[in-house]
């Protein structure tokens, strides 16, 4: 069902909504660790306190990087900690969050969080719930989305302008979702679908993890597409072993769906199967299969070097290209010796010869194997971004790329993230945030001076502060003006106040947000 719309104006960050709010309860007795706050990889802010966003590492930056702002979404598998709160996460090339939407349980999880186009306007768009992933879930197949989460379309006041989830018994699944030219909705959706497995080899009172796509109407909240994978693909496409299904209560993963994206024609997507190594094109008007690229039953005749296998991310590219993230590994996190390194992907279609080669690659090391997860995107000016998934990683490659014999050429940007934070997906995407709240501001005194403390979470225009204050609430006088500095920007000012706000100005030096007036603490 759609739900209906959420959120509003308010002095504040919008409300949440009520879908993926509450984690999905475990079936096991582990707990996950709660995340770490206190520690230098998590920033925490004195005007902003319930912010702790992890901090990363910025490896390399070069000259040509792109300027536009990265989209991240920290968490980690229920067994691992994670650094600094889960949640959405927008960051500069100096690695300063810009605007961080956190969550409050280790059991919830934003993810494939991006910008998108909505009547006419950018918005963020995520999905936010649990994921099963072991020792915690072992309900579902690892990577698995848990009842209850649901997909988020937030406006650039930070309002939440809609939720959404699957229809027709399926669950949102956080894999992917598409806003498209005529704003319907496209996305995966998964459910369980109870069936004897003893022909795969798997149990007799077994089950299997059904994918599909469905489309809604954005407006009329009316479901206008569903392909169902398991009506299409045959089980025996699969690289899971039916036998795994004893791990995860008897539940197989055969298809394990991971994008679904636009093509040249309107009326035809594409569609990645991570567990058949498999990118489909599918004629929505029919259902049918146009064609199948990788995996058993491939149309094409695929080039050595353009193989690949439980693949993420595939995106149809003008001239004939497909982009996608090249995994290489692995059902388990355990990565099988001789495993090639995982990649960014762009492979060039033949279909006069109906073959498949090498296009560009992007590569990181020649151990840099990524278990899971992962994404290949080509940005305005020509380069790549890649998200290492399960890594700890996100990079930008100038167009050219590199080869598995030289994995470190053309790196221009490269960001670690902390201990096992990972991220689905990594963007950069342009963007411009004017929050509906007002700035956030403290202040501490001693010794007849003050520091001041201004944030503004979210405002992407915010290029200076000005600081007020005075021994009078209602008579504040201009101390300062300075120019932002990262997230928040502490101001030392010669007075005791105890009064103090900031106004934020923009880069024409007009005011573009006030704070509150606060007392200053000892």
């Amino acid at each position: 069902m759609l739900l209906a719309s959420c959120g509003g104006g308010s002095s504040a960050p919008a409300p949440e909504a009520a879908c993926g709010t509450v984690p999905y309860p475990p079936n096991t007795a582990n707990v996950t660790p709660s995340p770490i706050i206190d520690s230098p990889l998590v920033w925490s802010f004195k005007s902003a306190p319930e912010l702790h966003p992890m901090t990363v590492t910025v490896n390399s930056s070069e000259p040509g990087i792109s300027s536009e702002p990265i989209f991240v979404d920290p968490f980690t598998p229920s067994g691992v900690a994670v650094y600094g709160q889960p949640g959405a996460l927008i960051l500069d090339n100096g690695g300063n969050p810009i605007w961080f939407r956190p969550l409050n349980n280790p059991n919830l999880m934003i993810n494939n969080f991006e910008v998108q186009q909505f009547k006419g306007q950018p918005v963020l768009t995520f999905w936010q719930g649990t994921i099963a992933t072991p020792p915690v879930y072992t309900n579902l197949p690892g990577g698995g989305a848990e009842p209850g989460g649901c997909y988020y379309i937030i406006d650039n006041n930070y309002r939440v302008l809609k939720t959404l989830t699957a229809k027709n018994g399926f669950d949102a699944n956080f894999h992917d979702f598409v806003i498209t030219p005529s704003d319907t909705a496209l996305f995966i959706a998964s459910k369980v679908v109870p069936m004897d497995l003893t022909p795969y080899g798997g149990p007799s009172d077994g089950a299997v993890y059904d994918f599909a796509v469905q489309e809604v109407d954005l407006q009329t909240d009316r479901l206008i597409f569903l392909w169902d994978a398991l009506d299409h693909i045959p089980l025996s496409d699969s690289y899971e072993s039916a036998s795994d299904a004893t791990q995860s209560s008897n539940v197989w993963g055969p298809y394990h769906l991971n994008s679904v994206g636009l093509t040249d024609d309107p009326n035809e997507i594409i569609v990645s199967g991570r567990n058949t190594w498999t990118i489909y094109r599918i004629k929505k008007s029919t259902g049918d299969i146009v064609w199948q690229l990788g995996g058993k039953r491939s149309d094409f005749a695929i080039e050595n070097s353009a193989e690949f296998s439980w693949q993420h991310d595939a995106r149809w590219l003008p001239n004939d290209q497909i982009s996608l993230f090249d995994d290489n590994c692995c059902e388990t996190m355990d990565v099988p010796s001789g495993t090639p390194p995982s990649h960014g992907l762009v492979l060039q279609l033949d279909f006069a010869n109906m073959t498949a080669s090498v296009a560009n690659e992007y590569y990181h090391g020649s151990d840099f194997i990524t278990p899971s997860q992962g994404s290949t995107q080509t940005l305005d000016n020509g380069n790549v971004f890649v998200g290492w998934g399960a890594l700890p990683y996100y990079s930008e490659y100038s167009a050219a790329g590199n080869g598995i014999d030289d994995p470190t050429a053309n790196i221009l940007y490269d960001v670690q993230m902390p201990g096992g934070n990972s991220s689905y997906r990594a963007f950069r995407e342009s963007w411009i945030g004017k929050p509906s709240y007002p700035p956030s501001i403290a202040a501490t005194a001693g010794g007849g001076q003050s520091t001041v403390y201004a944030s503004w979470n979210g405002a992407t225009e915010t290029d200076s502060w000005q600081v007020f204050g005075g021994s009078n609430a209602t008579s504040l006088s201009l101390l300062k003006t300075v120019a932002r500095s990262g997230f928040e920007t502490a101001v030392s000012v010669p007075i005791a106040g105890p009064y103090f706000q900031v106004k934020a100005l923009n880069v024409d030096g007009q005011a573009i947000g006030q704070s509150g007036i606060v007392r200053a603490t000892p």
